[in-house]
């Protein structure tokens, strides 16, 4: 059953500004457009601030230069998306992955579990696991021997989690995740793949969080590492010997090669891409569908992804690309020629 807060209540747990009142009681959350009168909404980009007019809201977050806007229940805060998220949090229904141990889960005589520890249906926990306290495992999660699982990490449906990972405090991995697959390595001898065995492991830090369906392969002999406060969408692969710095966040469909290096606080854009043992500094922003190539040493944004346009447009210029080694030797016989011109001006 939800639960119901005051205006009260949510203004203090925020440290926001009450205006109107403060016994309203609130049930959840909804968009100006949708809510209704036991939810509040939220205001953070001043486009939609005409919604204030018509919206059935019992209270709205928003900030001082929106208040004056709207005259019903408010709670004014710096950053109201922030709070919205915050608040999101407080009122958050979503169950638990399992609650308790299932009949069916199958855990090794070996494994160690925590206090208040759950396990799903057909949940695997294999020889000398360690999984600490407050945990949630989904059903059909597997945890491969030796892999230790931080205080209140949960778990959803269907998790693969190979040997001798670690995992730290506070991290959620989505249904599908696989974490410690055998990264890419291969040797090939006269035109034969020989298989190079993954000895590294992945080591996860703390509050990081993992899409659905997304891959972080094991270290080939160093290790895979993801640092604290980092979180992946679905569907992305990082491959062996990546690091991804603390803070950073990575969209959906996106590639890491083996051996990148991403710093702190780092934003890439989904289904970007970037080539193997580069890196990557602190505070960068690399746009969707980009290409990285070589190493970003400087702080700021970077793009290569091109904007689409219609299939002509794209057809032109594609023709106008594949000529450009012509162009460029038309331009440097021009500019030869225009050099000449002038000096037999000159005498």
């Amino acid at each position: 059953m939800t639960k119901l807060y005051t205006l009260s209540q949510l203004a203090e747990s925020l440290g926001a500004q009450l205006q109107g009142d403060g016994d309203k009681p609130i049930r959840n959350i909804a968009t100006l457009a949708m809510a209704q009168e036991d939810q509040i909404a939220f205001l953070a980009n001043s486009k939609y601030r005409s919604q204030l007019d018509s919206t059935a809201a019992g209270a709205v977050i928003l900030s001082e230069k929106d208040a004056e806007y709207f005259s019903g229940n408010k709670l004014i805060i710096a950053d109201p998306y922030v709070a919205y998220a915050k608040l999101a949090q407080k009122l958050d229904s979503t169950p638990r992955s399992a609650d308790g141990i299932h009949d069916s889960a199958i855990i090794s005589a070996t494994a160690t579990l925590g206090k208040d520890v759950s396990v799903g249906a057909n949940a695997v926990i294999e020889d000398g696991a360690v999984i600490g306290d407050g945990v949630e495992i989904g059903p059909g999660c597997f945890i491969g021997k030796y892999t230790k699982i931080g205080t209140r990490t949960k778990l959803w449906a269907n998790v693969t989690v190979y040997h001798e990972v670690q995992i730290g405090e506070d991290c959620l991995f989505q249904s599908g995740s696989v974490i410690g697959s055998d990264g890419f390595g291969y040797a090939n001898e006269k035109g034969e793949w020989v298989k190079i065995p993954q000895v590294g492991t992945v080591i996860i830090g703390d509050r990081v969080e993992v899409g659905a369906s997304t891959s972080i392969d094991r270290g080939a002999l160093e290790d895979t590492i993801i640092h604290s406060n980092v979180i992946l969408d679905n569907q992305i692969q990082i491959a062996h010997n990546v690091e991804v710095g603390y803070g950073t966040a990575i969209a959906g469909c996106t590639v890491l090669a083996g051996s990148v290096k991403i710093g702190k606080y780092c934003q890439i854009g989904g289904m970007s891409a970037i080539n193997g043992h580069n890196e990557v500094c602190d505070g960068v922003v690399i746009t969707g569908m980009s290409m990285v190539t070589k190493s970003i040493t400087q702080p700021g944004i970077y793009s290569s992804g091109l904007p689409h346009q219609t299939n002509k447009e794209w057809r032109k210029s594609i023709a106008h690309l594949r000529n450009l080694s012509d162009f460029k030797s038309r331009l440097k016989a021009l500019e030869l020629l225009t050099a000449q011109l002038k000096d037999t001006d000159v005498e």
